[in-house]
């Protein structure tokens, strides 16, 4: 897994293109901004892509004998997105130093969108707005122009692709906690990819942000030597605009999005994939999310293992995952570390309901700072729907707890990312514990397999800390249930007070004072 000087060529590149690119942002808010460079980086991608078959149509050589290089067929029937005349690269190049260059290049996306079905509705269409300085866009243009420059044409894409989910991650630091919502760092999503190995089947994720679950298993299977063909993508979104960053992300790797559907109820109240059973679910949903409709959804047949509090949506998620996934399907998400110890709303009846049951795989404790959204602590949950089967070891009645809590290392005083050797040892430390032929051991203060037995002495609480060998304090902290008891109490001395509001002004209404 070790990087090659290529790769270091490449990040190279990024970090040129990124710290230009800021530098052209002068006033403008990452958040809006993001959409700006990221339509931009698209626009060239299905240009470059374009142009590459265009020119093999317009040669006439071989199978495109007698090709017409304008028929909007050819490109469909090559899964090549048909670029109209008005929006190709060179044309947007040549109009970039103009006053009027915001509006040719949102005319350009609607010529796109109308001419590519699937695209309608995604593409960025701001780039009039009067606060995006046009010299500032010329020079955008001009920068995104030289990405692939010195490359084959048929590597573009590849670079592009690159460029794409770099800015997405620098993007999403420049926004701190709003970025978090459309994007799981990079480091995460590796791991979770690396330790369920979706070589072959149906990935799902019912909150798919920005699309970085699947761009890492479909990474992971061409890294292994598979077929991207062997696995489909299923996904839901319930932003707008984070669905349709997640639709270019997908477009610009040659990933079919088609099964990635928007609905602004949500996969609760409106899950698109009412019938999906997925081989892999890779997830990091909201955490602790009270608005998530759950008094409207007391009686749905989703909820197999215990109806999850109206308050805390996490459990309204492990059961989501658990409905979707087939008969031997895994599930790797991130979770609230709370979730681990909860007793509130009987949210502990539903985790040991699932241990009684033989679903949970694996808990791995996270360290701080990896999320950009939120500092609550983390955990990652592997469930799976068989652990008796012949393809591994019968673990049905055990559980692996692994803390990573001591790996990591700090990009910036806020933000932590696992390098490829921690992702390598935490991985590797659970193929090791499922495998038939697996050489793995216990390590204390890292990782230990816990029988049910065990876990029954600790009344069902799934902290590491308590099985690894080496107890801590952290591990006994519930944020989540601390957070509701003084949120309640709070309330509840709100309403006292304004009991005591009423009770005043009915008695000053009653005093008889001479005006």
């Amino acid at each position: 897994m070790a990087k090659n000087k290529t790769d270091d060529k490449l990040e190279s590149l990024e970090q040129q293109l990124w710290k230009a690119a800021d530098k052209l942002r002068k006033n403008i808010d990452a958040a809006e901004y993001k959409h700006v460079v990221l339509g931009l980086i698209f626009l060239k991608y299905i240009s470059d892509a374009f142009e590459e078959l265009y020119d093999k149509l317009k040669k006439g050589e071989g199978i495109y004998e007698g090709a017409d290089p304008e028929d909007k067929d050819e490109y469909k029937a090559e899964n090549v997105f048909f670029v109209p005349m008005s929006a190709r690269w060179n044309f947007i190049r040549s109009k970039g130093k103009q006053p009027d260059i915001g509006k040719v290049i949102d005319d350009a996306m609607v010529a796109i969108e109308k001419d590519n079905p699937s695209l309608k509705g995604v593409l960025p269409k701001i780039y009039a707005r009067q606060n995006l300085d046009p010299t500032s866009l010329g020079g955008l243009i001009d920068l995104i122009s030289n990405i692939a420059l010195g490359d084959a044409k048929s590597r573009s894409a590849d670079v592009l692709g690159h460029v794409f989910e770099y800015f997405l991650g620098q993007f999403a630091l420049a926004e701190g906690k709003k970025g978090g919502q459309f994007y799981t760092p990079r480091s995460v999503v590796e791991l979770l990819v690396e330790m369920l190995e979706p070589y072959k089947g149906r990935v799902f994720d019912p909150c798919c942000g920005s699309g970085g679950m699947f761009v890492q298993s479909e990474k992971f299977v061409t890294e292994h030597q598979g077929k991207i063909n062997d696995i489909s993508i299923y996904g839901q979104e319930s932003n707008l605009t984070t669905w349709r960053l997640c639709k270019m992300n997908l477009a610009i790797r040659g990933i079919d999005s088609s099964q990635v559907k928007w609905n602004n109820e949500g996969s609760f109240l409106n899950d698109a994939h009412k019938d999906l059973k997925a081989d892999y679910i890779i997830a990091n949903p909201p955490f602790n999310i009270s608005d998530w409709s759950g008094d409207l959804l007391r009686k749905d047949g989703r909820w197999q293992y215990g109806i999850p509090p109206t308050g805390n949506a996490n459990f309204a998620w492990v059961q989501h995952f658990l409905y979707h996934l087939s008969p031997s399907g895994l599930a790797g998400f991130v979770l609230a570390k709370g979730a681990l110890t909860s007793n509130t709303g009987g949210e502990d009846k539903i985790r040991k309901t699932l241990i009684d049951e033989g679903l949970i795989d694996c808990i791995v404790n996270l360290p701080t700072k990896l999320f950009l959204n939120t500092q609550i602590p983390a955990s990652l949950w592997f469930l799976s729907r068989n652990r008796s089967n012949g393809k591994y070891r019968d673990r049905k009645d055990e559980v692996l707890f692994i803390d990573a809590r001591n790996l990591g290392y700090l990009i910036n005083r806020r933000t932590r990312e696992f390098s490829e050797a921690d992702i390598g040892k935490v991985a590797e430390t659970y193929h090791n514990w499922k495998r038939l032929d697996g050489d793995y051991k216990d390590i204390p203060g890292f990782c230990s397999s816990a029988s049910i037995e065990k876990i029954k002495e600790f009344e069902y609480v799934l902290t590491p800390g308590r099985y690894i060998g080496i107890p801590d304090d952290d591990d006994e902290f519930d944020f989540n249930e601390r957070f509701l008891s003084l949120k309640k109490e709070f309330e509840e001395q709100i309403q006292e007070e304004e009991k005591l509001n009423e009770i005043i002004i009915a008695n000053l209404k009653k005093i008889k004072v001479n005006e």
